[in-house]
């Protein structure tokens, strides 16, 4: 009977320390590379189903849900920029987001391809 009940309290502790590590890491800001789209991509269908558009502030990010809005910083000049999620990748270990050509430019220079930026879910 006590091992049955020790078991149920290690399984409960065990249940609510996995729900508080990934519901803190939903709102942790993180640390990557941006690129952003080519234009050859304007007028096509993203995963979401939405036609892109490069003058659109969206972004496509492999796990955040569609809808979901960010605030990008770009860690070398501190500009910010909100975009919301409506497409899948990048496919490159490196980087995290692919961004629009519009919102890219906010933040950045268009003519590198790739930034340092941090970015957080916002409301």
């Amino acid at each position: 009977m006590m091992k049955r009940f020790i078991l149920v309290i290690i399984m409960m502790i065990s249940t609510l320390g996995v729900y508080s590590f990934t519901a803190n890491t939903l709102d942790a800001k993180k640390t990557s590379y941006a690129s952003y789209y080519h234009d050859k991509f304007n007028g096509r269908k993203t995963a979401s189903g939405e036609i892109f558009s490069n003058s659109k502030f969206t972004a496509a990010n492999r796990t955040l849900p569609f809808g979901t809005n960010i605030k990008v910083t770009n860690l070398n000049n501190g500009k910010q920029v909100i975009v919301r999620i409506n497409d899948r990748g990048p496919f490159h270990a490196s980087r995290a987001l692919d961004i629009s050509k519009a919102a890219f430019d906010e933040i950045g220079d268009i003519s590198h391809g790739t930034i340092p930026v941090e970015y957080e879910i916002v409301d």
